[in-house]
């Protein structure tokens, strides 16, 4: 069996730019024959509007809505907009994060309760509550991905509450999982390794991370947008049927390791 994806109606939510991995993911969702519709962050200006607009236009998505995952009203219509114009999903790409900048330098306690809140709000509860208004529009066979990091399971240096906000976001893929499952539905997680994007860059040292998998990975390189959109695409297709509640990592490698050689020479 090929990778087909002929016919699966697909919403992405998390497109930011042209170096977001949701942008990736969506392209490579639409090249397997995916029927695409995409969210983008409403803001006064509309300026993501028109930067996602555009940027999504060649792949023709047939559903362009708002999507603020913060308010339960937005997040409603986008799946009563799925109803009207598709009856039902087959792929939900969940690719949203967001830490404030206290929660992401210096001291991991020093981040305010509100602060961690948010964080918890946008990167993991979104995941739930969007499951759960796309619960009865899922198909048989549907597919559920969302984007998760290392950082969730061990400490990464200025990563912080993003960690807390990752693991979180693990747990909630496993008992996702095990609730959709009686209905046929997969949901399944990617740790990709760390690829420059908006929200990446607010991590401080992000090169350096970047630089270390260079130097640490087994493949001896840090990995692409595509290589993440490739293994998003196989995870929702029917070629991972039997594949849910699972982490893969797509990080060349990175998180195999522990001593490195550069360690052993240390006295």
């Amino acid at each position: 069996m090929l990778l087909n994806l002929q016919g699966k109606k697909a919403l992405v939510l998390g497109i930011a730019n042209e170096y977001s991995i949701a942008w990736g993911i969506a392209q490579q969702l639409h090249q397997a024959g995916a029927t695409l519709g995409v969210t983008y962050l409403p803001d006064e200006k509309d300026r993501f509007k028109q930067k996602v607009g555009q940027l999504t236009a060649p792949l023709q998505p047939q559903l362009f809505l708002p999507c603020d995952v913060q308010k339960d009203d937005q997040i409603a219509a986008v799946f009563q907009a799925v109803q009207t114009q598709w009856g039902s999903l087959d792929i939900l790409v969940h690719c949203l994060a967001f830490v404030p900048k206290e929660g992401l330098e210096g001291d991991f306690s020093r981040i305010s309760r509100s602060g961690f809140m948010q964080a918890l709000d946008v990167s993991t509860y979104s995941l739930i509550a969007l499951c759960r208004e796309a619960k009865p529009l899922f198909s048989p066979t549907a597919a559920v991905l969302t984007l998760t990091y290392l950082g969730g399971v061990r400490v990464v240096p200025n990563y912080n509450t993003a960690g807390i906000a990752k693991a979180a976001l693990e747990m909630c893929v496993r008992y996702l999982a095990y609730e959709l499952g009686s209905q046929g539905v997969r949901v399944n997680a990617i740790s990709a390794g760390p690829i420059k994007t908006l929200a990446s860059s607010a991590v401080g040292g992000i090169r350096d991370m970047i630089q270390q998998v260079r130097q640490v990975a087994p493949l001896r390189r840090s990995v692409t947008q595509v290589e993440v959109g490739n293994a998003a695409a196989f995870l929702c297709s029917d070629l991972a049927s039997g594949i849910t509640g699972q982490i893969l990592y797509v990080d060349a490698g990175y998180e195999i390791m522990g001593m490195t050689a550069a360690d052993r020479e240390v006295d």
